[in-house]
């Protein structure tokens, strides 16, 4: 009991982290995350300091290639590392719709685009905070009215609120009248991304706000960097949870097979082939580590759909959301690590001296 609980807590940990890592992969993963750039303000970081002229989007619409652009006002309440980042996105209602793939599960559109101040709220967020439709909600500056509680195909989409875009800029203390934060680009399908790219940043290089233009996958990467950096440490923790259960596994395997030497002597004298009792210890020492990792890949699962928590930075969330891809990568791993456990207990066993191991204490 004291190994299966040992490697279920280590196995718990490398869930955790697993799906840490998990979400960043999917977190600029959409129906148009590849033919999507970003406008964002040359050498601004924080949401907070973009300040680019929202008429720019005239310009930019008129490059070949470009299908759609929408100005975005982002707001949120902290720009550091959070596990409770609100981000607010301003964007027109006609769109919003465009640019994202939303399934309203309560409330209406109708109703979100007849209240200047109301707001589309992702679910993530509504659970989190416990908000349903009707309820006012406020944080820092910002006073919304909950229209409607969305869905959305990409995670990290669940974790932002969207509101109509001159009621953000309004906002008192604010100051956002006439600019946005960001321009989200739509190319179309033969487009050169670079090319464009290059384009709005080399018109916009002398002023009046130089732009830095990136695919959105590249924007997300870049503003999630330092965090990124801090989860690949984690990884190493987590394949040092893989060696702790490889040791825990091993070392109770080896102490089971030198209690029963004996055991295995007269299993041997009665017939039993080496080849059986080396596939006796090694099924014993794969059901130790799988008993283990059952209780530790699931307990890490229930966590965290139970919590469902989102790390964010610079208005940029990574859901942290358990998939039964990583179940089933925890129990294959968990059967390898105690196949791996088992060889060398399993090794002594059929290679001891029959009438030595008869004579064993």
């Amino acid at each position: 009991m004291l190994t299966v609980s040992g490697s279920a807590v280590a196995l718990l940990v490398f869930c955790i982290i697993s799906a840490v890592w998990n979400g960043f992969e999917l977190s600029n993963l959409g129906q148009q995350a590849d033919r999507t750039l970003i406008v964002f303000q040359a050498n601004r970081f924080c949401p907070a300091t973009s300040r680019l002229q929202e008429d720019y989007q005239r310009t930019i619409a008129s490059i070949s290639g470009v299908q759609q652009v929408a100005p975005i006002q982002v707001f949120t309440n902290n720009c550091r590392a959070s596990l409770d980042v609100i981000v607010f996105h301003g964007v027109p209602s006609d769109k919003l719709r465009r640019i994202r793939d939303l399934q309203i599960i309560d409330g209406d559109w109708k109703s979100y685009e007849q209240r200047n101040d109301g707001a589309l709220v992702g679910r993530s967020v509504a659970e989190r905070r416990e908000l349903s439709v009707g309820d006012t909600f406020t944080i820092d500056r910002v006073k919304i009215v909950v229209s409607g509680i969305f869905s959305s195909q990409q995670p990290a989409e669940e974790n932002t609120i969207y509101t109509h875009l001159d009621f953000l800029q309004r906002t008192p203390g604010l100051n956002a009248v006439g600019t946005v934060t960001q321009f989200e680009v739509l190319l179309s399908e033969d487009a050169n991304l670079e090319s464009i790219g290059q384009q709005i940043d080399d018109h916009y290089r002398g002023g009046p706000v130089p732009t830095d233009t990136r695919t959105k996958g590249q924007f997300q990467a870049s503003t999630l960097g330092d965090l990124i950096e801090l989860i690949g440490l984690l990884r190493y923790l987590g394949y040092a949870c893989l060696a702790l259960v490889l040791g825990l596994v091993a070392t109770t395997t080896i102490m089971t097979v030198q209690d029963r030497v004996r055991e295995f002597a007269v299993l041997r004298t009665i017939g039993f082939s080496e080849k059986r009792i080396f596939s006796i210890i090694i099924s014993e020492s794969i059901i130790l580590s799988l008993a283990g990792g059952l209780l530790g890949i699931f307990g890490g699962y229930a966590i965290l759909a139970w919590s469902d928590l989102a790390i964010g930075a610079e208005a940029v969330a990574i859901v942290i959301q358990p998939t039964l891809n990583l179940v089933w990568k925890g129990l294959i791993i968990s059967a390898i690590l105690g196949f791996l456990a088992g060889i060398a207990p399993a090794f002594q066993a059929t290679r001891t001296n029959i009438v030595e191991a008869l004579r064993h204490v």
